[in-house]
């Protein structure tokens, strides 16, 4: 069995998961591939989404243009997605996890102070044994490099018409994010339903550790009333 790291599998995850929890709908919320996740769902199931929280504008990779060149500044900040596109790629992220990701971790956050400290928290879930097979898959698949799931193909071909999404969203556009790429408000005819646009200054990557105040700001404001 393929252990599938597409879109496709993050969003019928996202779905599956609420399924258990007997949660009916919600407001997803999330970034890079959380909110791709979220971004998915609220787009193809927007009945199960009151509102959605995005870093970063429409997060739903367009696979047709993905061998497409970005600006040169950009590209540069992309050099782990080829590096693991290579089988040398493969063994330095299984024998080099730690410190590759948390040079990845820094890096997209470069005024997070905190950074360093906040990693070791998260670096455990880097030991999963279906880690690098997913990381793998989800970086050549995105690039046509590797097949996916069989079992996904029907939502694959839905994700690939960039479907809009129609629910309430609240847009956060990091303001000094170390991943190179235009302004989530390049995005906004993607978004169909009632939308906000909020800049933050300052803050990398990782909106939700960096800025907690602003990121639960965003999601309540998309809570029913």
């Amino acid at each position: 069995m393929i252990r599938s790291g597409q879109q496709a599998v993050l969003a019928q995850d996202l779905i599956d998961f609420m399924d258990a929890l007997d949660i009916e709908s919600a407001v997803l919320a999330g970034y890079d591939w959380g909110g791709r996740a979220a971004c998915i769902v609220a787009a193809v199931h927007p009945d199960r989404v009151h509102g959605l929280v995005t870093v970063d504008g429409y997060n739903v990779q367009d696979l047709a243009h993905a061998g497409e060149p970005s600006l040169p500044e950009w590209e540069r900040t992309y050099w782990y997605q080829y590096y693991f596109h290579s089988e040398r790629g493969r063994r330095g992220l299984e024998r080099n996890r730690d410190q590759l990701c948390e040079l990845l971790w820094r890096t997209w956050s470069p005024t997070w102070t905190g950074a360093s400290a906040a990693f070791p928290a998260s670096a455990p879930s880097l030991h999963n044994p279906d880690f690098v097979d997913v990381v793998i898959h989800s970086y050549r698949h995105r690039f046509g490099l590797a097949e996916g799931d069989p079992r996904y193909l029907l939502l694959e071909h839905l994700i690939a018409t960039q479907p809009p999404i129609s629910v309430p969203t609240v847009v956060l556009e990091s303001g000094a994010d170390g991943v190179g790429g235009p302004s989530a408000a390049e995005d906004r005819d993607s978004f169909t339903g009632p939308y906000e646009h909020r800049f933050l200054p300052g803050i990398g990557h990782n909106v939700p550790q960096e800025a907690p105040q602003a990121f639960a700001e965003a999601v309540a404001s998309l809570l029913p009333r």
